[in-house]
Formats: structure tokens, C-alpha cells, sequence
């Protein structure tokens, strides 16, 4: 079985695929059995199901993580 992933909203969500925009991240705005989330290159916000969010995640960059995305 695999692991489900922590989502927690703030939370910067790279994905597999690029936006249409060309960017690859995303922002976690609001969790629940959707989610909401926002791209950080064009400011589109999406709801999608989170078992679909979950199966395109390639990496989750934590709110208190220090990144460079």
C-alpha cells in the first residue's frame, strides 16, 4: 500500500505535469475531500478531488520547509 500523503494548506505542491501557463507549482489554499489549490505562475485556483491531487504530486514543499521554488 503507499503512503498517503500530508497536505497542509499553505503547502506548495509541484506536479508531474506543467499548468498550460508552463508552471509546475502549486499552492494548497483549502483541504478537505477537495482540494483547493492555486497556480503560482498565473494565479488560476482549481478545486480537484484529492485522490486525483494525490496521483499527480511529484514533490510537497512544507510550509516550514525552506525551499527554493
Amino acid at each position: 500500500m503507499s503512503q498517503i500523503p500530508v497536505i497542509n494548506v499553505g503547502d506548495l505542491l509541484e506536479m508531474k505535469k506543467t499548468h498550460p501557463c508552463g508552471s509546475k507549482v502549486f499552492k494548497v489554499l483549502r483541504i478537505g475531500s477537495d482540494l483547493k489549490i492555486s497556480c503560482t505562475g498565473c494565479g488560476r485556483s482549481l478545486t480537484i478531488e484529492r485522490i486525483k491531487v494525490e496521483k499527480m504530486i511529484k514533490k510537497i514543499h512544507s510550509v516550514g520547509e525552506n525551499s527554493n521554488v
